[in-house]
């Protein structure tokens, strides 16, 4: 049985008079086929497809965009030719825009656009169709793929690029894409312009659109102008004391271009003061500044006449042809007269002078003139800032310069002073020059030793024995150099025990003349040597040679120069001597060592046993009130740890060896003598000169009077007679102590 396969028929609608489907196209009429088209659908069954003859199928639907109508752009339609027109198919639509952009009737299978399409948004929609059965939902036809493409209409004007467009271009360019209407244009003259330009589409048929833009148009330049002076001559004043490259004025060549197109160069090409003055180029001007090169000088030489050329430096050799690109100007200086200072007849003065001038003699003299036509008077002085001394001084009048104090060539060879010249009538114009003074040696001192000679000889030395060699300076300056003779005075020549020899070389030797000296006759020998230049006028002087007499031993070499050092009255030896030394110092260290031995001694304890009295007796001082006295000082209060407020230290031991303090029974507390006692205790604790023993401080108080009278054993010392303290041992155990110690001074008397 043969299956028989269906597909969609693609109809077009034609019937829209606004659509443009009439118009004749490429290969097809009206947007139609010019003969039917049938689309072959693939089935699932593999026996031998059958074609069947369909009438207006097409697969491409064609729209116009920009569609206007009120209604639904309608674009064509499906149909299937399973559908029997009983309602029991459904075409359903998918793909670009369908639902959205295209919708389907679902029962004719009728397209339509729902809006406005633009070609250049989307030029194509591919869509796809398909044929289902309305109540089972299963196709009755395989997917069919179909194309809606969107017709262009001129609904577009040509657009430029940028709103306004710049360009530039040189003057005199030959023709461009935008071309120059006029020949030879000069930027000069104008350099902008603004074209506009209208693009249209269609070939610039009717009906076709149309967009503009505007065109800048700059005309950059080129050196086609050269400079030009507006004036042929130019004038300027200038004082005859204004400094080397100070300007004189300023000149400009106009030129029309612009850029480096107008810089300009600047250039004295001839004239009389070609060497005095000088030209350069202000660059961000481009002016001629006129400068003064050398000092101007009105009397010599009162107007210069200068050429000078401006020329272009970047000449363009296209514009040759215009003619050269420079100019030249004539500048006139005139120089103005201004009052000068005087001016000397040399730039430095130096002069020599000899050291032993007399005062007020003249060393030289200075000249300086006022270079102005006036010729005013000059006055000299000398400036007294180099001269504080007042050495030399100057006649005002006629400038020579004489002494004023003695000079000395060894204290100081050159003075440098200067000399100030101004004008009588106008002080303020003034001038200095150095004046250099050399001083001239005289042969004014004599020769000295060139340092202080102390020699020796020795006891046992030989006869003509060299003992010193003598040199001698000259403070003095010598052309030929010095030559200095050295003798022995003629009072002394004979009688010294020495003799000088001149080497005649500046130099001179003391020999010995006897054989052996004695120290003990004469220890020290003073020989005066006379020394003397050769210069004129001959000086000399007469220095004095010290010269001891030494022991020595056989090789020459001093031992001692102390003759009373060795002398002894007892005649006793350098061996003996030494022996007593010796002697001294072991009896020196003997003493030494039995002092350290006593020191590493041990000390005996403070306390050297139980009955030591620092530790059982306490000096209260208080006589009592006896029986009736019942507010007499109880000794138990100094024991009663209640009456105690610190536990302080003693200051003589350490503190580990100190005994804790006894406890005694709780007395009965008496206020008037707790108070009396704490108070002494703060007192003595912080007094600096306290004893270092506190308990043997004293604090001396005393109660009432008592019947008893006084126990103390003072009173008893006055007493011729024994006293008997037997009754001491009834009193009872607190006076225990005191009665032993009583018997016990008793039993020792009596034995």
């Amino acid at each position: 049985m043969m299956r028989t396969y269906h597909c969609f028929w693609l109809l077009f609608w034609a019937g829209q008079p606004h659509q443009s489907f009439l118009t004749p196209l490429p290969k097809r009429t009206s947007g139609f086929p010019e003969k039917e088209k049938v689309l072959v659908l693939s089935g699932n069954s593999r026996r031998d497809l059958h074609r069947s003859k369909r009438s207006w199928m097409w697969n491409q639907f064609f729209l116009l965009e920009e569609y206007t109508g009120t209604d639904y752009q309608y674009v064509g339609k499906l149909h299937s030719d399973q559908d029997k027109g009983d309602g029991s198919l459904k075409y359903i639509l998918s793909g670009d825009g369908a639902g959205d952009l295209f919708i389907i009737n679902e029962n004719t299978g009728d397209i339509q656009a729902t809006r406005r399409l633009d070609r250049e948004e989307k030029p194509v929609y591919i869509l796809r169709a398909q044929a289902v059965n309305r109540r089972t939902g299963r196709p009755v036809e395989p997917e069919s793929e179909f194309i809606i493409k969107i017709h262009d209409i001129n609904d577009n004007e040509p657009m430029f690029t940028k709103d306004v467009y710049n360009a530039s271009i040189p003057e005199m360019s030959d023709v461009g894409i935008i071309k120059t209407a006029l020949l030879n244009m000069d930027r000069e003259n104008r350099e902008q312009y603004q074209v506009v330009i209208q693009a249209k589409d269609m070939g610039g048929q009717m009906g076709g659109l149309s967009g503009t833009t505007t065109v800048n148009i700059t005309l950059t330049d080129v050196n086609d102008n050269p400079p030009r002076f507006p004036q042929s001559t130019y004038q300027f004043r200038a004082p005859e004391s204004m400094p080397s490259d100070s300007p004189i004025g300023r000149i400009k060549a106009n030129d029309a271009d612009v850029d480096e197109n107008a810089e300009i160069e600047y250039s004295i090409t001839e004239g009389d003061g070609y060497d005095m003055f000088g030209i350069i180029t202000d660059k961000d001007t481009q002016e001629g500044i006129i400068t003064v090169k050398k000092a101007l000088d009105f009397e010599k030489k009162n107007l210069y006449i200068l050429k000078v050329e401006a020329t272009n430096t970047h000449v363009d050799p296209r514009f040759l042809y215009l003619g050269p690109f420079k100019d030249s100007a004539t500048v006139r200086i005139q120089v103005e007269d201004v009052d000068e200072p005087p001016v000397f007849s040399r730039p430095a003065y130096i002069m020599e002078v000899k050291e032993d001038v007399p005062i007020n003699s003249v060393i030289g003299t200075v000249t300086a003139q006022d270079p102005d036509a006036a010729k005013n008077p000059v006055k000299y002085s000398v400036d007294r800032h180099t001269d504080m001394d007042r050495v030399f001084n100057i006649n005002s009048g006629n400038g020579s310069i004489f002494t004023s104090k003695p000079l000395d060539r060894e204290t100081l060879l050159w003075h440098n002073i200067t000399v100030i010249a101004a004008e009588i009538n106008n002080p303020k114009e003034s001038s200095r020059v150095p004046v250099f003074i050399k001083v001239l040696d005289v042969n004014d001192n004599a020769p000295e030793f060139a340092m202080f000679y102390e020699t020796f000889v020795c006891e046992n030395a030989k006869a003509e024995q060299l003992i010193q060699t003598l040199s001698a300076v000259d403070k003095d300056d010598s052309y030929s150099g010095h030559q200095f003779s050295f003798s022995l005075p003629p009072e002394t020549a004979s009688s010294s025990n020495f003799t000088l020899q001149d080497n005649r070389d500046n130099t001179a030797g003391i020999f010995t003349r006897k054989t052996r000296y004695n120290r003990h006759e004469m220890s020290t020998y003073f020989l005066p040597v006379v020394i003397s230049d050769n210069d004129y006028p001959i000086q000399s002087s007469t220095e004095t040679v010290t010269i001891r007499v030494c022991a020595c031993d056989h090789r020459g070499k001093m031992l001692s120069c102390n003759a009373e050092a060795l002398v002894h009255p007892t005649g006793l030896s350098t061996g003996a001597l030494i022996a007593i030394l010796l002697c001294i110092i072991i009896l020196l260290v003997t003493v030494v060592l039995f002092a350290a031995l006593r020191r590493q001694r041990k000390k005996e304890p403070l306390i050297i046993s139980k009955e030591d009295i620092r530790d059982n007796i306490v000096s209260y001082n208080d006589e009592g009130g006896g029986e009736e006295d019942t507010q007499a000082f109880d000794i138990g209060t100094l024991r009663n740890p209640e009456a105690i407020d610190d536990n302080k230290l003693r200051r003589d031991i350490v503190p580990e060896t100190l005994f804790m303090p006894r406890r005694t029974a709780t007395v009965r507390d008496n206020a008037d003598v707790r108070d009396f006692i704490n108070q002494r205790l703060k007192d003595n604790d912080t007094d600096p000169t306290a004893p270092p023993y506190d308990s043997l401080a004293t604090y001396a108080y005393e109660g009432n009077g008592s019947v008893a009278q006084s126990l103390s054993s003072l009173e008893s010392v006055t007493t011729e007679g024994d006293q008997d303290y037997d009754y001491l041992s009834d009193w009872g155990p607190r006076f225990k102590k005191l009665a032993d110690m009583y018997g016990a001074m008793d039993s020792d008397r009596d034995s």
